[in-house]
């Protein structure tokens, strides 16, 4: 496992970025497809169907991109079969294992940003106002199910390092030290990973 000092041993054309809720993953894929002239894929936005349905074709999908040969993307919906799709087909992951007042912080921010200002999200989802953070149900409830699945990384990786070799991995601890790395990245290629202006659905 790679840290942010470590230069890649290739150029990565598929690329899948890990991290609890409230991480970054999604500002972060967007970063590096701009950099990398790699395809992002919001891997939210095919899953969620009006009214927060799931859509259907959301397996069919996932396949149909992680075919294709260039493309960066979240690395979410492990449990609905997704692992087996893009992680062989994968040639870099990176993990974002921030503190955790950091993810609580970032995802606070989110939730009251999306709440109040009625964002929309996918195919016409918006996140209920700030008060369903009360809500008891983790599955209804984004900081209780961050909560829930804090260590899930911690607890995979071992396991993923092993049945996939082929996989590199970098594992960033914090923010800064993922601008570090993208700037070590940009240096190497020659290509910018200037922070986006504004990402409204980070992940």
């Amino acid at each position: 496992m790679l840290s942010a000092d470590d230069p890649l041993p290739l150029r990565p054309e598929r690329v899948l970025i890990a991290g609890v809720s409230g991480s970054g993953k999604t500002t972060l894929a967007g970063r590096i497809g701009d950099a990398w002239g790699l395809q992002h894929v919001e891997i939210d936005a095919l899953f969620h169907g009006p009214n927060w349905t799931p859509r259907p074709e959301f397996l069919d999908d996932v396949r149909a991109f992680a075919a294709e040969d260039r493309w960066v993307t979240e690395w979410q919906y492990t449990s609905k079969g997704t692992d087996e799709i893009l992680t062989p087909r994968a040639q870099l992951a990176v993990w974002l294992d921030y503190p955790y007042r950091v993810v609580r912080a970032r995802l606070i921010r989110r939730t009251l940003a999306r709440g109040i200002l009625r964002r929309e999200l996918w195919n016409g989802n918006r996140e209920k106002g700030p008060w369903n953070l009360l809500n008891r149900d983790p599955e209804q409830n984004i900081l209780r199910w961050q909560t829930k699945t804090l260590r899930t990384w911690e607890e995979r990786m071992p396991t993923i390092s092993e049945r996939f070799p082929h996989l590199t991995i970098v594992r960033l601890r914090h923010p800064r030290e993922t601008e570090k790395w993208l700037r070590a990245q940009a240096d190497a290629s020659g290509a910018s990973t200037a922070p986006p202006k504004r990402r409204s659905r980070d992940r």
